[in-house]
This record gives C-alpha cells, sequence and structure tokens, in this order.
C-alpha cells in the first residue's frame, strides 16, 4: 500500500512532466503490459474530476495503465454514486489518496452561477441535478463584491465547489471517515489550470 503523501508526491511530479512535454517510459511501457492488469488492479489514488475533454487524468499527472482509479462527472460533483465509487476503491484497493480536481473555466460552474443571476427553466432535470449540487458552494460568493467581477467570481467559484465536494467526501461517508482517522486515508483538493497546465493542491494539504 502506498502511503498518501508518496501518491501525492508522485501526481506532483507526473504534472511537472506533462507540463515540460515530457512522458515517463514507465507510463508508456504501461500500455503494452495490458495482460498485467488483468487479474487485478492497485491504483495508488482515486481522482474525482470533471468530464470535460480538456482534463484527461491520466496524461495531466502523466501516469499508465492500473495506476489510477478515475472517477469523471460534470464539474466533478459529489452523488451517492460517486461516494461509493471512492469507497469501493478505498477498501478493495488500499488506495489511500483520494483527489477532487476541478479546473478553470469549468462549464458547469459557469452553468451554476448563470442559473443564480438569471434563473430560467430551460434545464432538463438531469442538468439541473447537477446544477443543484454545485449551487450551495457558490451561491454565497454572489453576496460579496466578487458578482460585479466575472472572472474572478468563476475562479473562486470551482475552488469553492472543490472545497465542497472534497468536505462532502471527507465527512459524508462513514467508511471514509472511518479510513480517514484510523488508516491514513487523504482527501484533497485541486485545480487545473488550462492555461498553464499545472495542477495546484489547495484544498486539505500545504501546496508548493
Amino acid at each position: 500500500m502506498i502511503r498518501a503523501t508518496e501518491a501525492l508526491e508522485r501526481l506532483r511530479e507526473g504534472n511537472q512532466r506533462f507540463v515540460s512535454g515530457v512522458r515517463s517510459l514507465e507510463a508508456l511501457m504501461s500500455q503494452t503490459r495490458r495482460s498485467d492488469y488483468v487479474s487485478g488492479q492497485e491504483p495508488f489514488a482515486v481522482i474525482l474530476g470533471c468530464s470535460d475533454s480538456r482534463v484527461p487524468v491520466e496524461l495531466v499527472f502523466d501516469q499508465g495503465l492500473g495506476d489510477l482509479f478515475v472517477i469523471r462527472v460534470a464539474g466533478n460533483i459529489v452523488a451517492p454514486s460517486q461516494i461509493g465509487s471512492v469507497e469501493f476503491a478505498a477498501e478493495q484497493f488500499g488506495s489511500r489518496l483520494v483527489v477532487v480536481l476541478g479546473h478553470t473555466q469549468c462549464g458547469a460552474v459557469g452553468a451554476t452561477l448563470q442559473q443564480l443571476q438569471q434563473p430560467t427553466d430551460g434545464h432538463s432535470r438531469h442538468l439541473s441535478s447537477i446544477v443543484d449540487r454545485i449551487r450551495p458552494a457558490v451561491e454565497g460568493l454572489l453576496e460579496t463584491e466578487l458578482r460585479k467581477d466575472p472572472a474572478g467570481l468563476t475562479r473562486q467559484a470551482v475552488r469553492a465547489n472543490v472545497r465542497m465536494a472534497a468536505n462532502q467526501l471527507r465527512h459524508g461517508s462513514e467508511v471514509l471517515e472511518r479510513l480517514i482517522q484510523q488508516d491514513g486515508l487523504l482527501v484533497v483538493g485541486a485545480e487545473y489550470s488550462l492555461e498553464t497546465g499545472v495542477v495546484s493542491f489547495f484544498d486539505g494539504v500545504a501546496s508548493h
């Protein structure tokens, strides 16, 4: 079992390679060893990320087959199925790091802000369910001076949504709470920059 701190360092190093345009040989070679993963998997981290096509998690962290247990959903929201997926990976595979990964210019966050500022009935109930899960994280920001700064509002809203999702995982599951208290599970929040490719870890861990 890989400790959370070691797993976090692996992700940081992998992202540095991605930003530099360098791929690790190990990640590339994993594609030729598909048969090695037929009998099982031992992902060293769980990533709950956004479905945005510009944020392919394995590439962003320069990891190969079997390295990451990835859950992707618009707005990196936390619903029961996402919690269950994280519980599954943590219990079955011993993954001790969970990362909630948001990204700049998130469309789901933007849609939520737009709905709060200019309500419409145009969304399907399924899309509305995503907006409703993001809403508690961002609606308070509209009561601040950020409402006059659309770009700044979106930046802060993305991070607020990540923080809320990370807290929901930390405190919304008896299984995960037990693993945090007894087995070294760490849940952190991070943001991927579409502009630079850099992942910034800003919630639940010291950034560097």
